[in-house]
């Protein structure tokens, strides 16, 4: 599935997008080393769907080891912008094709707010936020 942007941006805006889409791309393949040092080490995330915020090791995992895999996926910018050359903002929505370990593949959709510090020509999560269109509890029970 395409992961290009339908708009145009301006080099460090396009140079932020091609990292998230770069992003993805590893936690489909479970890279767990690859995504680990994508991540600022004092990063914090919400899964809006979880009580409580995660931290750097949990955002890995929610993407390796024994997570539903991503077969395919589909992102659609909706905002990519970048701050005095060091703080770079993306909102996008996705769909994607999970699949876990004897339960078969499913479709989801979502949103997800991510802000990124620039650091040595490349970009490092420092937070993120979203959830899925639908709980994940809702999901399996349907």
């Amino acid at each position: 599935m395409p992961d290009q942007p339908t708009t145009r941006f301006n080099p460090e805006a396009q140079s932020l997008w091609d990292h998230v889409t770069h992003r993805w791309n590893l936690a489909r393949d479970h890279d767990a080393a690859a995504i680990r040092p994508l991540l600022h080490p004092a990063s914090v995330g919400w899964d809006m769907n979880s009580p409580l915020p995660h931290d750097r090791e949990a955002a890995v995992q929610s993407v390796a080891g024994d997570s539903p895999r991503v077969i395919e996926h589909a992102l659609k910018p909706l905002s990519v912008r970048v701050y005095d050359h060091s703080v770079g903002v993306a909102l996008d929505t996705y769909t994607a094709t999970r699949a876990a370990e004897g339960s078969g593949t499913r479709r989801i959709t979502g949103k997800w707010s991510a802000v990124y510090l620039g650091r040595n020509g490349t970009w490092l999560m420092i937070s993120v936020s979203g959830k899925p269109d639908v709980d994940a509890d809702q999901e399996r029970n349907s």
